[in-house]
């Protein structure tokens, strides 16, 4: 079936710098909203530890990681709710809701009474806010990766999705300097009384502004041109029991990917600075700073890998930063231990080989899917292997290092993610230059839909935004 029809060609064709910038924009906010969150709860985590829950320090901060970790546990249903609904309705209209049911939750958090007010129910309400931020989570980053990679040029996929990651550490780089520098300037009395609320109300405007970027795009051209398709044919999304059965191997291959990345990801930004505080020694702001200036460092890196990506591939660039990190996790956490300057080159060198994977995902996951299975496909294995593997990531290693004694077991855990990730990986099918339009998955030979595109073909008049010809049988 012949559904790119000349009408539809003229409504995708080439993307002008202006919405690609808005899309970019509108994507990467909501994950900045996202991350904004995780920023302020794991820098502010010793005061949201101490007034909102009870027992020593150490149990309260196991309870703090465990509510941390509580909240990747309903992503999977988030995944399932938010997913089929983004391929039925359109991405858009979806990412509107999430991002202001994230900010809105985060905005709850700091006006939660403590646990001295009215002792087991400041957790228990923590509890269920944390639980709707996940649920909502579950449609935010499948939704937002979708989106960015179906707007972005195929040419060019790598290089814009990076800035998705960027707003990823942006978000939680300013949730970070947000507590730290409320921590410097109230003091750790001031701080532990009302202080650490601050950062938390701070997500209201960054809510709005998401919704207001997110009402004002379009939904994406591949979306709005597979809508049409179905208008015809009847075929808007699929039912889960037919994306399960059709689609099985890129969902145990992306959730395999996504144990990598995530373990990786939440050992190095979210328990760092627990770590660093407790098992190496350090102050409350060393340990807040030094994971922050290596994020830094990472942030300024995204783009050029992003770009890499496009070049050389996606697979090859997440090689380089699986055997990396597989080769250097032990040596830099020794280093780590090692004073101040030995735990900003460790982490700044696992951070740095971490890019690579980061820079890619929004390009390479929802690649994986066809149109009508890309949101829901992205969204339930992400957050499946997520909610398994990556929130638990702070709290499974603070707890073996407590009942084993090494402070090598967050390198190690790193390390058989890494394995895990390599295994998939190898079956993984290359998809940089490929287009993401049609109902066959990108890249994979015999499937009906569009191939790869020689990304150093020029583009003419008579191509649409993506580089192909104007015509795409399905």
């Amino acid at each position: 079936m012949n559904y790119a029809q000349p009408s539809t060609q003229d409504a995708v064709r080439r993307t002008s710098s202006g919405p690609m910038r808005r899309a970019m924009a509108a994507s990467a906010i909501g994950n900045a909203t996202e991350w904004f969150d995780y920023g302020i709860y794991t820098y502010g985590l010793t005061y949201i530890s101490a007034a909102l829950f009870p027992g020593s320090t150490a149990e309260a901060t196991l309870f703090a990681l465990a509510t941390f970790a509580i909240s990747f546990l309903v992503r999977p249903l988030g995944g399932l709710f938010w997913g089929p609904l983004g391929d039925r309705l359109g991405r858009k209209h979806v990412l509107a809701l999430t991002i202001i049911i994230m900010s809105v939750a985060t905005l709850i958090v700091g006006l939660l009474p403590t646990y001295g007010s009215i002792g087991w129910w400041a957790p228990a309400l923590l509890i269920l806010l944390r639980l709707i931020q996940g649920f909502s989570t579950g449609g935010e980053y499948g939704g937002a990766a979708t989106f960015m990679a179906e707007y972005a040029p195929d040419e060019k996929r790598g290089f814009c999705g990076s800035f998705l990651e960027f707003g990823t550490l942006a978000g939680f780089s300013l949730g970070a300097f947000l507590m730290l520098g409320c921590s410097v300037a109230l003091g750790s009395e001031t701080m532990h009384e009302w202080g650490w609320r601050l950062p938390f109300l701070v997500a209201a405007p960054l809510g709005l502004i998401g919704l207001y970027l997110r009402s004002k795009m379009e939904d994406t051209p591949v979306f709005r041109e597979m809508a049409k398709a179905a208008e015809r044919d009847e075929r808007a999304g699929l039912p889960l029991a037919q994306l399960l059965a059709q689609f099985w191997k890129p969902l145990v291959l992306l959730a395999g990917l996504v144990v990598a990345l995530n373990v990786v990801n939440y050992v190095l930004l979210a328990y760092m600075p627990t770590f660093m505080k407790q098992q190496l020694g350090m102050s409350d702001n060393m340990s807040l700073l030094v994971p922050l200036i290596g994020m830094l460092a990472m942030m300024t890196l995204l783009p050029f890998a992003g770009a890499l990506s496009d070049r050389i591939g996606r697979k090859n660039v997440w090689w380089i930063s699986l055997t990396g990190l597989f080769v250097a996790a032990v040596p830099m956490f020794m280093l780590m231990s090692h004073g101040v300057a030995g735990a900003l080159i460790g982490f700044a060198v696992l951070g740095v080989l971490y890019v690579p994977q980061l820079a890619s995902i929004s390009a390479m996951f929802p690649a994986m899917f066809p149109t009508q299975a890309r949101y829901a496909g992205m969204a339930i294995a992400y957050n499946v292997s997520t909610s398994i593997f990556g929130g638990t990531a702070p709290m499974v290693s603070d707890w073996l290092i407590g009942h084993t004694g090494s402070t090598l077991v967050p390198a190690y855990y790193m390390m058989a993610a890494c394995v895990v990730g390599a295994v998939a990986l190898i079956f993984v099918t290359e998809t940089a230059g490929c287009s993401l339009r049609g109902r066959g998955i990108p890249g994979v030979a015999g499937e009906s839909g569009p191939q790869a595109a020689p990304a150093s073909r020029p583009l003419h008049d008579s191509d649409d935004m993506y580089g192909e010809s104007p015509r795409v049988n399905a």
